[in-house]
């Protein structure tokens, strides 16, 4: 078996927050003990509502994948508001566009905000839990509001890449049965 490593600087390397022997021991014991290992993970780095029951059950044969069974949490609660406190006014995303005086910076508050903001305007419209929402917009800050504004009532969002034709947007709305489209009034790239 051979195996690649890539080529870490070694300034880069000074401020790995893992050694490489870390790393392989973390790996091997994910293979090693894998329910151990997983579990560890996702109280390590998740804030659960309600803990699993189960941590994998999983029949690849089959094709059935089921992780963190019984397990209860939100995405958009994981990558906002539990940071708030501490990292509140750090930068959450960093947005650049297509000309190198066209960037954006949008502080944990700040998309936790504009993030509950639109989840309301999406509950207003009758949005709801299980809800199938399709977001048809460029590379825009709004695009990553509109998806953590989905995962926070529940919503599933199906993200469909700008550039296909009216007639391949249709399929996957209508493939997904999408409930709602977001969208934005213009998209311009490249100038």
């Amino acid at each position: 078996m051979s195996e690649t490593v890539p080529n870490v600087l070694s300034a880069e390397g000074k401020h790995a927050l893992l050694t490489a022997d870390d790393y392989q021991a973390m790996y091997r014991r994910s293979l090693d003990e894998p329910d151990a290992f997983w579990a560890e993970q996702a109280e390590k780095f998740l804030t659960w509502f309600k803990r699993w029951d189960r941590v994998e059950n999983n029949d690849l044969a089959k094709g059935q994948v089921r992780w963190f069974e019984g397990g209860k949490l939100n995405v958009s609660y994981n990558c906002l508001d539990r940071h708030l406190e501490t990292r509140g006014e750090q930068t959450a995303l960093i947005w650049e566009g297509d000309e190198p005086d066209q960037d954006k910076r949008i502080t944990y508050r700040e998309l936790h905000e504009q993030v509950c903001r639109f989840a309301n305007a999406l509950k207003a419209r009758g949005v709801k839990k299980g809800d199938r929402v399709c977001i048809y917009m460029p590379m825009i800050p709004e695009a990553a509001v509109a998806m953590l504004a989905c995962t926070r009532i529940g919503a599933v969002h199906s993200v469909v890449f700008g550039g296909f034709s009216p007639e391949a947007l249709k399929d996957r709305i209508q493939d997904a049965e999408c409930r709602t489209l977001i969208t934005a009034d213009e998209s311009v790239r490249g100038g």
